[in-house]
């Protein structure tokens, strides 16, 4: 495996671990999967449709998201909004991120100052 492709793969690894909180972030109003799609490329997540549709109907599964048909338009659009619990879901996995974030910050850091190369394990 290429360079170009182990970073892909190891990228995709990372997004594919935020996802859950990016959709239960943005499903706080209605929204049916292509506009889903939309609004977290526009916010720079981008995500396929063949993704984006399992993970729905995995979540709506687990109770976190409820779902409605709307047959009023040209088209019938099946809208998924956050329940109650995936509100409190969704306000745990923020914090839980906000440390992620905050300890990787820090586990990125360099301690080399004033260390040997043998010192700096």
């Amino acid at each position: 495996m290429g360079q170009e492709e182990l970073f892909a793969s190891m990228e995709q690894e990372l997004r594919r671990g935020t996802l859950v909180l990016c959709v239960l972030c943005q499903l706080e109003w209605p929204m049916y999967g292509y506009s889903l799609v939309g609004a977290l490329s526009k916010k720079g997540v981008p995500v396929e449709a063949n993704t984006l549709y399992p993970l729905l109907r995995r979540l709506e599964g687990q109770g976190l998201l409820t779902s409605e048909w709307e047959t009023g338009g040209s088209k019938p659009r099946k809208y998924y909004r956050v329940t109650p619990e995936g509100r409190e879901v969704c306000a745990r996995l923020k914090a839980a991120w906000q440390a992620t974030v905050e300890s990787v910050q820090r586990a990125m850091e360099t301690e080399w100052e004033g260390k040997t190369d043998e010192q700096g394990e």
